[in-house]
């Protein structure tokens, strides 16, 4: 195992409603370190896809500290928290969020692009592993949903991120399709030598990781 890729220390969130301010995380913390596999699961609303969100700088906690590869989020603006994401990171999201416009091979060599890491060896390497390779002149709306999620993992782990977060990643997908894609998406990962952390409902999907952190009542059960 490596250094720690994602530490997350004593992290609080509430959102307001019309009754009030909800609680959703109340201490959470957790180190994920380079290499490293961990499922997140929880009961629906138990905060899984609000710490994903925390964890790559979507959102910012009320208090406590997410630090990715040794960056401290709360000191930066938000101009800084996006390059932290371009270059640091790679997110899988369950509605795939594919630009439409591009084609396969621009929409896998996106977020590289933005970061300066463009590496067209490993951008075929990831294509071939994916079974993309003769779909890289096609649209986003010509593929099938599998095929889609296939191209944003690809695009994820273009840019070699030290850190791949997945939020419910096989959720819109049959099971043996989703079984197939994240086969793929884990032996990739190790490949690059990430660390990943994968929101889930499902136990069978969880127990393919390494660690299993379960939320419950705003805190890990």
């Amino acid at each position: 195992m490596g250094r720690n890729v994602l530490q997350i220390d004593d992290v609080h969130k509430s959102y307001p409603t019309a009754e009030g301010a909800v609680a959703v995380l109340t201490g959470v913390s957790l180190a994920l370190a380079a290499g490293e596999s961990v499922a997140l699961t929880g009961e629906s609303g138990s905060g899984k896809s609000t710490l994903l969100h925390l964890a790559g700088g979507l959102d910012r906690p009320d208090r406590g500290e997410v630090t990715v590869a040794g960056v401290a989020l709360s000191g930066l603006e938000d101009a800084g928290l996006a390059r932290v994401r371009r270059d640091r990171i790679g997110i899988v999201f369950q509605q795939f969020n594919l630009i439409p416009s591009l084609t396969v091979a621009a929409n896998l060599s996106f977020q590289a692009r933005l970061a300066g890491r463009q590496d067209q060896g490993w951008e075929r390497h990831l294509a071939g592993a994916l079974g993309l390779s003769a779909l890289l002149g096609r649209y986003p709306d010509e593929l099938s949903g599998g095929q889609q999620q296939r191209v944003a993992i690809g695009r994820a782990l273009a840019g070699r991120p030290g850190l791949i977060l997945a939020d419910e990643p096989t959720g819109n997908l049959d099971e043996t399709t989703g079984e197939a894609v994240l086969a793929l998406m884990l032996g990739l990962v190790a490949e690059a030598g990430a660390a990943l952390l994968i929101v889930t409902h499902s136990d069978r999907l969880a127990g393919r990781l390494e660690r299993r952190l379960h939320l419950r009542g705003g805190r890990f059960a």
